[in-house]
């Protein structure tokens, strides 16, 4: 072989014996500058929508059922910089804090033959805060809305929440709920003022709802999460209403022990918005 060739395999055997050494030198230099690394992502909305269909009394107290439409409105984190840091996405334990909606429909007296000479109620939105304060599986929370519509008034609820997971998919809630409301949201739906007494033709008598508490009940929930972030919700609840609300001549032709089902399908949506 001639020298020159001998010469450039020597010096070909040569770098391959030392690139294990040279790899050893370069990953002294250590990891990536700061710069090039991974960003992590932070979300400021994490936000819950889904929409289902129930069977529930027509309004308050009534004995009669039909199907209602029932949106799902769940916020779990809004982050704005700065200004405002609600919710707390999968943290559990200690205090939480989130907002409350609730929707309650139209009431046509048409619609129920023992309210005819009664003013018809449109419906009634109402958004407040949701305060909890969660220990294992148990959580205390309490709700306060404005409500606005067809009434005016705050409304509210408080209860005591056990959870159980049942397996990384399912998982059930439930516990004991009181609900109260202030007199002028009561004194619409339960009330019955003198000349609405008169149009019903004395069948209702003139009757004054006090705030108070509204009604006492019991909610149970199952949610199932069939894939990442889509949920199957089930609900049902008993509520019996009580003092100024259980009075009422209105109730008195209607049902004290209100019962409510549900099912729906709700989606998780995690965005980075800032």
């Amino acid at each position: 072989m001639r020298p020159a060739r001998l010469k450039i395999l020597a010096s070909f055997t040569a770098l391959i014996a030392a690139v294990p050494v040279l790899a050893g030198e370069f990953n002294t230099f250590g990891a990536a500058p700061a710069e090039f690394a991974e960003a992590t992502f932070q979300p400021d909305l994490i936000i819950e929508l889904g929409l289902g269909v129930g069977y529930a009394p027509l309004y308050d107290g009534s004995s009669k059922y039909g199907p209602v439409f029932i949106p799902r409105i769940n916020l779990e984190l809004l982050v704005v910089p700065g200004l405002l840091d609600i919710g707390g996405g999968e943290q559990q334990g200690g205090f939480s804090f989130a907002p409350a909606f609730s929707v309650a429909g139209a009431r046509r007296s048409v619609d129920n033959a023992h309210l005819i000479g009664l003013d018809d109620i449109d419906p009634t939105y109402a958004a407040g805060i949701r305060v909890g304060y969660e220990w294992g599986p148990a959580e205390l929370y309490g709700e306060l809305r404005y409500a606005f519509g067809g009434a005016q008034g705050l409304i509210g609820d408080i209860g005591l929440n056990l959870t159980a997971k049942l397996t990384p998919e399912l998982e059930i809630v439930g516990g004991p709920m009181l609900s109260f409301a202030t007199q002028g949201y009561m004194d619409t739906y339960f009330g019955v003022t003198a000349a609405g007494s008169a149009a019903t033709g004395g069948r209702l008598a003139a009757f004054d709802a006090n705030g108070g508490i509204k009604s006492a009940g019991l909610n149970v929930s199952a949610r199932y999460e069939v894939m990442p972030d889509t949920f199957i919700n089930a609900n049902a609840s008993y509520a019996r209403l009580v003092g100024s609300a259980a009075n009422s001549p209105i109730i008195e032709r209607g049902a004290e022990n209100q019962f409510k089902v549900g099912i729906g399908l709700s989606r998780r949506f995690t965005l980075d918005l800032f």
